[in-house]
């Protein structure tokens, strides 16, 4: 069984399968998504189940495109605004202190006007629709491939 991790958490090497993982937030870098403007720092994932926790940025104007979650997703807004571009919600949007979680099946396309900071927490990783039929991960990755054992897992 695979442990879950935080990727480039330095300060983790070496602890016992017990121990707490306290993650230095500030020492994590910046990783950029295949969508412009987005990027994330991935403070706990457990591929093996498919739980991500991320701390999510949006760069002014980044949308994040046609999605859906597949499992519930919770975001808690530190920064900026979060408006639901497309889908049934349209025009409805989260600020600074606010939270939002989507029920598993909902989908839509999300913008940053100003720009956004965020804490996304995914049971599985969202679908992305693709203009010619894939459906891939926030990464562009097959999503199948990835995460459908996870979501067997569940």
């Amino acid at each position: 069984m695979t442990m879950p991790i935080t990727p480039n958490a330095k300060n983790h090497a070496g602890l016992g399968p017990l121990a707490s993982r306290f993650v230095r937030v500030n020492e994590l870098p910046w990783e950029r998504t295949r969508f412009a403007g987005v990027e994330t720092k991935t403070l706990f994932l457990d591929k093996a189940h498919g739980q991500v926790t991320l701390l999510l940025k949006m760069a002014p104007g980044a949308v994040l495109p046609d999605h859906e979650h597949v499992l519930s997703e919770q975001t808690y807004m530190l920064e900026g605004r979060l408006v639901d571009k497309e889908g049934p919600d349209a025009g409805g949007e989260a600020g600074p202190g606010d939270f939002v979680w989507r029920p598993a099946g909902s989908r839509h396309a999300a913008w940053a006007p100003e720009g956004a900071l965020m804490i996304a927490i995914f049971q599985i990783p969202n679908k992305f629709f693709e203009p010619d039929g894939r459906v891939l991960d926030v990464l562009g990755q097959d999503w199948d491939t990835h995460w459908k054992p996870a979501l067997n897992a569940q």
